[in-house]
């Protein structure tokens, strides 16, 4: 844990644009991103299976999800970014920096949506390593957050593969989709980044994938590896 005791807080994120390898991440903007988050990324209606666990209701077209992407911007002050695949250029999901907290430099990455083509690739570990870095490096901060639906296995599983510690589960904690809701609450802190930074690089590495494009180790089994070293 760092020392704190000159500790004055650290800047809200702000939309921001990172270049990596597989994936650019880019700031939301109406005109260029909607239709094609709608259509190309989630494939118009399909998008309300996709977010099952979101909490708002399902879209009856790219009039609501615009709407609703709109809204938890102006309103709640989410941060939207749009993920795009550098080897084709299309756009192939999102999430949003959300809830922050930058007094005490806390953040969290909610309303992810990982379009089918970024299935089986590395687009999202890179997308959400590359959010994971703006977050500890260039803002500073302490704390990074992923909550979801605790029926959501999916998303409890990415959370945990990408290295986020599990924290327990917040009994009702909200109506979503007019039932209730407990969430799983996971984290990754500032002292831990080092060692999550290292194996995210080492998977990613172009030399831990086939001519298939397939992984030859899975990015738990490198950061087990590194938690090992670090403790002999």
């Amino acid at each position: 844990m760092r020392d704190l005791s000159d500790w004055k807080g650290r800047p809200a994120p702000k939309p921001v644009t990172i270049e990596g390898r597989y994936v650019r991440i880019e700031p939301y903007g109406r005109a260029m991103h909607l239709q094609a988050l709608w259509n190309d990324a989630f494939g118009g209606m399909a998008i309300n299976p996709l977010l099952k666990y979101f909490s708002q209701d399902d879209f009856s077209g790219i009039e609501d999800f615009d709407a609703w992407l709109s809204g938890v911007q102006q309103k709640s002050g989410w941060i939207t970014e749009v993920f795009r695949d550098k080897a084709t250029g299309n756009i192939v999901g999102m999430a949003n920096y959300m809830r922050a907290d930058p007094a005490n430099g806390v953040v969290e990455v909610g309303g992810v949506a990982h379009g089918a083509a970024m299935a089986r690739s590395p687009l999202s570990t890179e997308a959400h390593y590359l959010m994971a870095r703006h977050v500890f490096e260039d803002l500073g901060y302490r704390r990074y957050e992923w909550k979801c639906h605790s029926e959501n296995q999916p998303s409890r599983t990415t959370a945990a593969r990408l290295g986020f510690t599990f924290e327990g589960i917040f009994r009702q904690h909200m109506v979503s989709k007019r039932a209730n809701r407990d969430t799983a609450w996971y984290s990754m802190i500032d002292s831990e980044w080092p060692l999550l930074k290292a194996a995210f690089e080492r998977w990613l590495s172009a030399d831990n994938f086939d001519g298939q494009g397939r992984q030859k180790r899975r990015l738990e089994e490198i950061r087990e590896e590194l938690a090992t070293k670090e403790q002999t």
